[in-house]
């Protein structure tokens, strides 16, 4: 979105009276009015009586400017069309009675993104969504410069998950330097949020956090992809086992040869070597065999 193309509205911070000075002040105005008003009728004069029923008609509209906000609440008002500011003072104020006042919320929201399907880095079709909390932080652009706030969150939201998912790719497998949405959950995270962060500023909106909140292979390729990390653990695993399997045999060797127990040539080594790797990596348990004979029988 190009900046210089929006004129941005600036929020203005607006000084509202405390209800509670004004309405001791309306009180004695009404109490006025009620006695005029009954010796105008008293009088049965015309004279008194209308501009005492104008009087309290005004009294009435005055009545209008008392308003409340709750703790992290804001009023926006504007007069005939034009913006003249912002109360964010909680409690009980008074203002022109003639200002119209739009309540807008600074607390935390949370957008829980619906599950889009896109194309990763590689190509690969991925379901992903997102979680977002956010808050508006400038209530004359939340009012004032989007048509409604929180359909735009919610737009930019996804279209901004869509450029991450675009960026990355869901599993690296085999590289380790690039990073994937899957494996570098923090760094994905920052990218998401600075990119949110910049479509959704000229709205006044500020991105406290956004995760990924689900992250799957789309359907038609997800029984693929699995076989692909099923393969992938299975040999790592092996990996795994064959190493340990020569350090328990290259221990047991030494441990015969520093014991003295049993001299061994080259083939009876390479025999037992083998023997004991079968056994070590093996998928099913060895069947023993045991030897009746001499040694070399």
């Amino acid at each position: 979105m190009n900046k210089s193309s929006i004129n941005l509205t600036t929020e203005i911070d607006k000084n509202a009276l405390s209800g509670w000075i004004a309405l001791p002040l309306f009180i004695l105005a009404g109490l006025v009015l009620a006695y005029l008003m009954r010796n105008a009728v008293l009088s049965g004069q015309p004279t008194q009586i209308i501009p005492t029923v104008l009087a309290i008609v005004t009294f009435f509209v005055m009545l209008g400017g008392f308003f409340t906000l709750q703790p992290n609440m804001s009023a926006v008002m504007t007069l005939f069309g034009e913006y003249k500011g912002t109360v964010k003072k909680e409690g009980f104020s008074y203002v022109n009675p003639f200002y119209k006042k739009k309540k807008i919320s600074l607390r935390a929201n949370n957008l829980n993104g619906e599950i889009i399907k896109v194309n990763d880095n590689r190509g690969n079709p991925i379901e992903i969504a997102t979680v977002v909390v956010w808050k508006v932080v400038d209530t004359a652009r939340a009012v004032f410069d989007v048509d409604d706030y929180n359909a735009f969150v919610r737009i930019q939201s996804e279209a901004a998950l869509r450029q991450l998912a675009m960026d990355y790719s869901y599993d690296t497998f085999d590289s380790d330097d690039e990073q994937s949405l899957r494996s570098d959950t923090e760094a994905v995270t920052i990218a998401l949020t600075k990119v949110l962060q910049e479509r959704i500023d000229d709205a006044g909106v500020q991105v406290i956090e956004a995760r990924i909140s689900h992250l799957a292979y789309a359907q038609e390729i997800a029984s693929a992809m699995l076989q692909r990390q099923q393969a992938d653990a299975i040999v790592a695993a092996r990996i795994r086992i064959v190493d340990g399997a020569v350090g328990m045999v290259e221990m047991a060797l030494k441990r015969l040869e520093d014991d003295g127990l049993v001299s061994l040539d080259d083939e009876r080594k390479a025999a037992m070597v083998s023997n004991l790797l079968v056994v070590l990596c093996g998928d099913k348990a060895a069947q023993p065999v045991v030897n009746t004979g001499t040694l070399y029988s």
